[in-house]
């Protein structure tokens, strides 16, 4: 061996001591802070286990169950959450103990002992639900292999939404080996994390690519210690735990800005985080593009976040020294982990596969290789590496939904039961025929699935519930009539209420089941709401230039709501999202923007939402915001917004107060 290679082995078991060294020194000053919120998006946790005694955590309703078990879902997550919040008197000491914790499960048991991934769609729900119950930093540590690293469009806006709210998203890299990239990871808004060996190596089961370059950053990820559900512990490789460690990191920094007396700020710690990193230049690898944008660097990264300081950075960097001693503590420590582990049974070898939950009865036999429709845990799959495979409550979520109504069955067996029902012949899936054999039979409006689709994607179940529950399928019944007559052709409906569990389509998918408000259900057409919320079209002796007023606002009042309908497009789960979706279907304000903004020769061109500075007391209130520019007068004249608000508090939203407006530049 080279006295280079030899080097470069040193500097690389230095650097993972001071990593945990690091760790040690910010214990000194915190072990995290109630105010920071870090949420774990992953399989369910095993609360009962002894390390997380006193822990603040919270499970929020999602998808899956609540309940706990030894599955390798479980495993996966438990093993996550304790790395986190571990408490330090018992044998898994967390990262950030005092931190509030947020538990969000997403994966599910697969067969033979794997884990069953969930749809991106699923994932956008829990970050969605996070960011709205005050996380700050996200775990997700897993993902879904896409070649063009390009998420699904609601994926990509509940990362977006998750940084406008501030909050830090700290997702894998990936287990495949290769140059290839891993949605959510591969979004520059989130902090992706490949996993290192003691070495200082990349694990060879890490991925790499060129998106991870500019946001990735290696941490270690071999033989990390965690809790197994049950009472037992053990270690594992892979950039799951990788991920893990690299939350708590942050959430430390986190804590210590707030101890310090500053503002929380996470892009100040993700850029700590990435800028100080030890790239390639100070420590040669054979191929540099393995390494992203370099290892962790807490030291470095605990000095920029919080004095912004370059000097003090180096010298952090400096004192990695690459001593005999450090090469001693690491395999120490690398034997204290192995020997904690021993305590439980050795986690078998898992190979991460990818299956969709529209595949669920296929997948449920034998999984065809290559199907990558699914987010899945980024445990490590290559054999050389091991893997592993109740707490508080929250109100209902509220949702205010737009979208298209369908029909589903559940099971065979139901479908099966309504088309004998129907008569001989009859097809249950023909909404003509449903329709009418529903008329006769209305009480079975309630034995049918009723959901609510985007595109040809059913995103929710719409369910009747309480006194008014026949009313609810009386309402759905219309409203399909009226979506398949040739004369009405509705377009929309919206449903406002409250996600209230989840039930299993016929296709194995998933989806929330929402109560609905019954005085919030309409549908429409898009014309018909242009020409309901436009007004009485000018007559025929009427002046020509109130014909081209008329007609321009309808035109603007349509372009409005298409985007809405389209490129904003939501769950309507969040605040922002209900906000929006009110206003589309309830457009009222919006003609009467679009009155005073024609006046002035403007066209539209962003559509905003911003929390209201200005908001009523126990009340949620959100201002839409509509920014028109004068397309003869682009530069000479600024422009103009129009600003109306809209208060989300209650499952049916309401506008409040006057359209207010002012020009900008």
């Amino acid at each position: 061996m080279g006295a280079a290679t030899q080097t470069a082995i040193r500097r690389g078991q230095a650097n993972a001591v001071a990593v945990w060294t690091a760790v040690e020194s910010l214990w000194a000053e915190t072990q995290g802070d109630s105010r920071v919120i870090v949420a774990i998006i992953d399989g369910p946790v095993d609360q009962s286990h002894p390390c997380f005694n006193g822990a603040n955590l919270t499970r929020l309703p999602t998808l899956v169950t609540d309940a706990s078990d030894t599955g390798a879902a479980c495993r996966h997550g438990t093993h996550i959450a304790s790395i986190i919040f571990g408490h330090h008197d018992s044998p898994v000491r967390g990262i950030a103990p005092a931190c509030r914790g947020l538990l969000l499960s997403v994966f599910t048991d697969g067969p033979r002992d794997s884990i069953a991934p969930c749809s991106q769609i699923d994932l956008a729900r829990a970050i969605t639900q996070a960011v709205e119950s005050g996380a700050k930093i996200i775990n997700i540590s897993g993902g879904q292999l896409e070649p063009s690293g390009e998420p699904h469009e609601f994926l990509a806006k509940a990362v977006r939404t998750a940084a406008d709210e501030g909050a830090l998203i700290v997702a894998s890299a990936g287990n495949d080996g290769c140059e290839c990239l891993h949605v959510p990871a591969a979004s520059e808004l989130v902090l992706a994390v490949g996993a290192m060996q003691h070495d200082g190596s990349p694990l060879d089961s890490s991925n790499w690519g060129s998106s991870y370059s500019s946001h990735g950053i290696l941490a270690p990820g071999v033989n990390i210690s965690g809790a197994v559900p049950g009472g037992g512990i053990t270690s594992a490789n892979g950039t799951s735990f990788a991920t893990a460690v690299v939350s708590g990191v942050a959430a430390l920094l986190l804590s210590l800005q707030l101890k310090r007396g500053q503002e929380p700020d996470t892009q100040a710690v993700k850029a700590a985080i990435l800028e100080t990193v030890i790239g390639c230049e100070r420590w040669p690898v054979s191929d540099c593009r393995r390494i992203l944008s370099g290892r962790l660097n807490l030291a470095g990264a605990m000095a920029q976040s919080l004095e912004g300081g370059n000097e003090m950075s180096e010298r952090a960097q400096n004192s990695l020294t690459t001593t005999d001693e450090a090469t001693t503590a690491l395999s120490a420590n690398v034997r204290a982990a192995t020997s904690e582990s021993g305590s439980s049974r050795p986690a078998s070898e898992s190979t991460e596969r990818v299956i969709d939950t529209t595949e669920r009865t296929e997948a449920e036999g034998n999984s065809p290789a290559g199907n990558q429709a699914a987010v899945a845990p980024s445990e490590c799959s290559c054999r050389r590496c091991s893997s592993i495979g109740g707490g508080g409550s929250a109100p209902p979520q509220l949702v205010y939904a737009l979208g298209q109504l369908g029909y589903d069955f559940g099971t065979e067996a139901r479908r099966d039961s309504i088309s004998q029902r129907m008569g001989r012949g009859a097809d249950p899936y023909n909404p003509d025929e449903l329709l009418a054999y529903l008329e006769k039979n209305p009480s079975d409006a309630a034995a049918i699935l009723w959901t609510l689709n985007l595109d040809a994607t059913s995103i929710y179940a719409i369910q009747g519930h309480g006194p008014f529950a026949s009313e609810v399928y009386g309402r759905l019944r219309e409203f399909l009539k009226a979506q398949i007559d040739p004369e009405q052709r509705a377009e929309r409906i919206s449903v406002p209420g409250y996600i209230m569990g989840s039930v299993r389509l016929l296709n194995g998918q998933v989806v929330p089941v929402i109560w609905p408000e019954l005085r919030g259900m309409f549908n429409w057409t898009t014309g018909a709401l242009v020409n309901a919320v436009c007004g009485k079209r000018p007559s025929k002796e009427g002046k020509g230039q109130e014909t081209d007023a008329y007609m321009r606002k309808c035109e603007g009042v349509r372009n409005f709501l298409e985007r809405v309908y389209h490129e904003l497009r939501n769950l309507g789960t969040t605040s922002r999202e209900r906000a929006i979706n009110f206003s589309a279907s309830n457009a009222f304000n919006i003609t009467r923007t679009f009155e005073l903004a024609l006046k002035d020769g403007l066209d539209l061109d962003t559509i905003e939402v911003e929390r209201s500075p200005l908001c009523r007391p126990e009340s949620d209130c959100w201002d839409l915001k509509l920014t028109f520019f004068n397309p003869s007068k682009v530069f000479e004249q600024a422009r103009k917004v129009y600003r109306f608000t809209v208060d989300v508090s209650d499952v049916v939203p309401v506008t409040i107060g006057p359209v207010r407006s002012w020009f900008v530049r």
